[in-house]
């Protein structure tokens, strides 16, 4: 009992603890964490464990430079990772390829925070270029992704050079679980 009241308090600390980190320092992560980061993401679950995901990791300076031109703003911050995935999906394998791989890299974020990283989700799927163009399309040419996957997001990963305070519990909104029925708390 001890071992699950441990494991909860501390993948609540975890979430609590883990915030969008937009500023790196200029520091290579290393081979033994990529693996760690990797290892989360492909132990996450998908809808019949299809695993229609796949991850192109991205760790070239210039790449990811011009990978931070994929969007019209949000973006940015690709050019200062030490590392960016990007998180693709085969919607042929499942119907549930956003929700898959969105599991996927909400674990990659949290073992990158488990790992004292900092992790930032870009949304790349219906999102545009700076001149109107499609992002997914943008990033699909750059990285020689084939036609038949999609682009759900990239995740910039990289040490943290800025700070946030943890989500504060006293300002959960609490108003928005409700009980057996929509409206009702009690």
């Amino acid at each position: 009992m001890a071992n699950i009241v441990n494991f909860m308090d501390n993948l609540l600390d975890l979430l609590r603890n883990r915030r969008s980190t937009r500023i790196f320092k200029e520091t290579q992560i290393s081979p033994e964490l990529v693996e760690s980061l990797m290892k989360a993401a492909l132990m996450s679950p998908s809808s019949k464990n299809s695993r229609p995901w796949q991850f192109v990791l991205v760790d070239d300076p210039d790449k990811l430079k011009q990978l931070a031109a994929c969007k019209k703003s949000g973006s940015k911050l690709i050019g200062g990772t030490a590392l960016s995935v990007v998180v693709i999906a085969d919607p042929a394998v499942s119907d549930a390829w956003i929700e898959d791989a969105s599991i996927a890299s909400t674990l990659l974020q949290l073992e990158a925070e488990d790992l004292g990283l900092g992790s930032c989700w870009v949304q790349v799927r219906q999102r545009q270029t700076p001149d109107g163009g499609d992002a997914e399309a943008y990033v699909r040419q750059l990285l020689d992704i084939p036609e038949t996957y999609s682009v759900l997001n990239i995740i910039g990963i990289g040490i943290k050079d800025e700070f946030h305070k943890p989500h504060d519990d006293a300002k959960l909104l609490w108003e928005k679980v409700h009980l057996n029925q929509f409206g009702k708390t009690e």
